[in-house]
């Protein structure tokens, strides 16, 4: 066998040499429009294309979430007002106590809200953007990793041809893994929602391009940048911001063209600015007197130490989460979500990314990465130690297996919106593994992969799609039907003109993202509120939180059952994310002495009742001006039970409202004898009654504030609103 390497030339450009001696503006506007002279012409339209469908779909019907997770925008609306509780993501202008996560993705909204006035585009704007800005990071990530490469062909006598790569196989793959991301559904729901995870997915991102630009030629300061993209996911939300640092590590020591002890020592230095761009802000906090700062949400000791290490931290891995939703997880018993292990938040294992609550919202195409990630390293296997496609699928890869694995087994607190996370690495395997094959479509290997590849995925979809029976009834057939003619389309390309055989590819793509686009554009044109949202249409099965059926109409009114659900659960409505209460069995959230009101789609009952742990209200305007009157005599014109209980009446009145017990209610913020203090000397006006805390119970502060008010105030109702005015005592 012989191997002939050929030269490598520049691709022939179809503009003569006069261009260049266009005009400037016209030379900008050609380059913008065009791209790269050695790319095809469809590129770079395809590129603008891509982004821009991405913005649409991304921006489209935003208004219509209101304020989307209203937790975190009251602390933006807080934030910018006020620069202690925007440094600190209090929940309040007052600082009475922070929200349960570090603040970065909190300073983007406040910030917005500073500069644009407090309204639902100024805070989900920001989170679309960033979901356009990701999509774009990704194909830049992946397009640089399949630059300049070759491309070895067999011929019929044995001989080996090593040649470059085509033109077309850098952006093709790039642009694939760009269009999978952005029609990932939980994509499309998490950014146009308020929750940190589109900043953290954004980040992470920003981290895979840095660390691409250091494997190249072992740049100190571009790993340095990794590690500084890190700690700033850190500081969006924790510890899973630090699940791909393991992948990196391995990977760069594998990889790196510089010598093995160079490498330990950049990784060094990456871990210290890994360190000080997270660790800065904790610092701070921790070492500040607590009578100076807001008290630390989420924990048990107002300590940001504990937060981080345990509600937010190892807690999320073994259950064990005191002040959580459900302290230790594996509660059983009428209603439970779970199965075995899993309790509240359901079963664990290595199906939990594919059962009915997990599976339409990202794992359409798992399937297809594993087999192409897995048919991509065969491929790459001969070539050289630094090889960038190879690292590429080595990264990528690592990142879906590692947060797939974790996000299966833990034990703790889980929401199906946590898997955006693997959106980027799902789109950027399939992209590269699907290019690499195609490359190679006229061997048989690369044709039997493909074709079953393809088969797998259309099959997958066709169960995915029926679990939604009564959506677009007619897709899941055609998916199937489609996906078999193409595969057996592929299975033959190598005997097709080029032509057709680009329209296979085409096909292909099509096959494998209508599913996913069909709950991607229902995400896109529906609403979505309270804490936690899910993307696409009701599912048979799923559950959209803690004993509730996601989607309209998937759960049992109080005290009745649904589909999927436990007694006790409320309907959502309007929305497609949970909006109800805990099991039966598992704790019930208490109301507070004198509720009259339920929360109902996040806009309390009738007249504006108060809000519950998962969803805020929305008060009368009776109500409203009511708490707005003298309210620049107090430094909160009200205190409720719990943070979604307090930011509906905060966001409407636009002063502080003190969320006692933080997000749970089961913080021991403040306590009674702090409470009395503060009514005595005349800072908080009113108490709202109202159902609040989370299962299992509010904190015995909570409680306790609660019965204090029942015995020494008079309740008054506004709207099917209870209210306690604290400046009028009438017992001692």
């Amino acid at each position: 066998m012989t191997t002939t390497s050929l030269p490598i030339e520049p691709a022939n450009t179809p503009y003569p040499p006069a261009a260049v001696a266009a005009p400037a503006k016209a030379s900008r506007w050609h380059r913008l429009v065009r791209g790269s002279e050695s790319d095809p012409r469809w590129v770079r339209p395809t590129l603008l294309a891509l982004l821009a469908t991405t913005a649409v779909l991304y921006l489209w019907n935003l208004g219509a979430s209101s304020w989307g997770n209203s937790f975190y925008s009251a602390a933006a609306q807080a934030g910018s007002v006020n620069w202690e509780a925007f440094f600190y993501g209090s929940s309040d202008a007052a600082n009475s106590i922070t929200v349960d996560k570090t603040p970065a993705s909190l300073w983007v909204m406040a910030a917005s809200v500073r500069l644009f006035g407090l309204n639902s585009w100024s805070i989900l704007v920001p989170q679309a953007l960033m979901g356009v800005a990701t999509v774009g990071l990704l194909y830049a990530t992946v397009r640089r990793a399949m630059n300049n490469r070759t491309s070895t062909h067999v011929d019929d006598d044995g001989t080996t041809t090593v040649v470059p790569a085509p033109n077309w196989s850098a952006p093709a793959a790039a642009l694939l893994a760009g269009a999978v991301m952005a029609l990932t559904p939980v994509a499309v729901l998490m950014f146009k929602f308020n929750n940190p995870d589109a900043l953290l997915v954004l980040l992470l991102v920003a981290a895979v391009y840095a660390f691409t630009r250091a494997c190249e030629k072992a740049s100190t300061w571009w790993l340095v940048a990794v590690g500084a993209l890190i700690g700033f996911g850190f500081l969006t939300k924790m510890l899973q911001a630090l699940l791909i640092v393991p992948v990196f590590a391995l990977i760069y020591l594998i990889v790196a063209p510089t010598r093995i002890r160079t490498r330990f020592l950049q990784l060094l230095a990456a871990g210290i600015a890994l360190i000080a761009s997270a660790g800065w802000w904790i610092a701070i906090v921790e070492l500040m007197p607590a009578d100076m700062r807001p008290y630390i949400g989420g924990s048990q000791t107002n300590s940001i130490m504990e937060l981080v290490l345990g509600y937010n931290g190892l807690g999320r891995l073994t259950g064990n989460e005191t002040g959580s939703v459900v302290p230790g997880g594996g509660a059983t018993g009428a209603g439970a979500a779970g199965g075995p292990g899993g309790g509240m938040w359901g079963e664990t294992g290595i199906g939990r990314m594919f059962n009915a609550e997990i599976g339409g919202q990202v794992a359409w195409l798992i399937p297809a990465a594993i087999i192409l990630g897995i048919a991509g390293l065969w491929l790459t296997r001969r070539t050289a130690r630094t090889d960038s496609t190879r690292t590429a699928l080595l990264v990528w890869g690592g990142w879906l297996a590692v947060t797939m694995l974790v996000f299966s087994f833990m034990q703790g607190i889980f929401h199906a919106y946590y898997t955006v996370a693997l959106a980027p690495a799902i789109g950027a395997v399939v992209g590269i593994g699907a290019i690499l094959l195609w490359e190679r479509r006229e061997s048989v290997f690369a044709g039997t992969v493909m074709a079953a590849t393809v088969l797998v995925t259309a099959g997958w979809a066709f169960v995915l799609l029926n679990r939604s029976s009564e959506f677009l009834p007619w897709l899941a057939p055609l998916v199937l039907a489609a996906g078999f003619i193409v595969a057996f389309a592929i299975a033959t390309v190598s005997f097709l003109p080029s032509r057709v055989a680009g329209a296979i590819a085409i096909a292909a793509v099509i096959v494998g993202l209508a599913g996913p686009t069909a709950y991607a554009v229902q995400t896109s044109v529906s609403s979505h509120s309270g804490s936690i949202p899910t993307a696409g249409p009701t599912v048979a099965g799923a559950m959209g939180g803690p004993g509730g059926m996601r989607g309209p109409g998937g759960a049992g009114g109080p005290g009745g059952a649904g589909r999927a659900g436990g007694p006790g659960m409320m309907p959502p409505t309007g929305t497609q994310g949970f909006t109800g209460m805990p099991p039966q069995g598992q704790g019930q959230m208490p109301t507070i002495p004198g509720a009259t009101g339920t929360t109902q789609g996040g806009t309390g009952g009738p007249g504006g009742g108060p809000g519950g742990l998962l969803n805020s209200t929305t008060p009368s305007a009776a109500l409203t001006a009511m708490l707005q009157q003298d309210s620049a005599n107090y430094t909160w014109v009200a205190a409720a039970i719990g943070s979604q209980n307090a930011s509906g009446y905060q966001l409407a009145t636009g002063d502080p409202v003190m969320p006692i017990g933080g997000f749970n209610g089961s913080d021991p913020s403040p306590t009674l004898d702090e409470f009395k203090q503060l009514v005595a000397q005349g800072k908080i006006h009113y108490f709202i009654g109202g159902q609040a805390g989370g299962p299992g119970g509010q904190s015995g502060s909570s409680s306790q504030i609660s019965a204090w008010v029942q015995q020494n105030f008079t309740a008054q109702t506004v709207d099917g609103t209870t209210l306690y005015d604290l400046t009028t005592q009438t017992n001692g």
